[in-house]
């Protein structure tokens, strides 16, 4: 069976709508390990409720960004981690990282990349006057919001929407459509080509 690292930096609902799609058997894996940047982080309790081992580890206690992913590393290697799943993670990974787990981190965007990159994407979507906006599943690469697609959802942005009500929109979307991104790779049926990422 496959090991998953989730990464969290809050609330975690993307992680519980992973831990149930495990628990369903959805999701063929075990999630091995829940790690946050942040001792508060509401992941964490969501983890120890379901005895998945946890890890907190503040990037001020290392002196630069690659000596902290040198310390996730290690420690996905002792728990035999085969993907790492950024849910709410709010810190860019090395590309250090990124080259010891090329195709095999993932990570959810509330926006239709390459629109709206960056931590604000469900306010700026909003305050541009888009009319359609939605969620992102995609590989991590070296660059922000920028690696190989794996599944998009869309949904209608309503006049009377606010950054609230749009939020709680593209959060259900996102509890739907990262379990099934996660489960295609767990299940080895994605394939990078270039830019593309297709079913096998």
């Amino acid at each position: 069976m496959k090991n998953i690292a989730v990464f969290c930096s809050g609330y975690g609902s993307n992680l519980q709508a992973i831990i149930n799609s495990v628990k369903k058997k959805k999701i063929k894996a075990r999630i091995a390990l829940v790690l946050s940047d942040r001792v508060d982080a509401y992941a964490l309790v969501r983890a120890r409720k379901e005895k998945i081992p946890v890890l907190y580890a503040d990037p001020v206690d290392f002196k630069d960004r690659v000596s902290y992913d040198r310390f996730l590393i290690l420690n996905l290697k002792k728990k035999k981690i085969d993907y790492v799943v950024l849910a709410g993670f709010m810190r860019l990974m090395s590309p250090y990282f990124i080259r010891c787990f090329r195709g095999r981190v993932l990570n959810i965007h509330p926006s239709l990349l390459p629109s709206f990159k960056g931590t604000q994407g469900i306010k700026d979507a909003l305050s541009y006057g888009v009319k359609i906006t939605g969620v992102t599943v995609h590989f991590v690469d070296e660059k922000l919001d920028h690696g190989p697609i794996i599944a998009q959802g869309a949904l209608e942005i309503k006049a009377t929407d606010t950054q609230t009500t749009l939020a709680e929109r593209i959060h259900r979307l996102e509890h739907k459509l990262y379990p099934q991104a996660v489960r295609l790779l767990i299940e080895n049926k994605l394939k990078i080509q270039g830019r593309k990422v297709k079913q096998k």
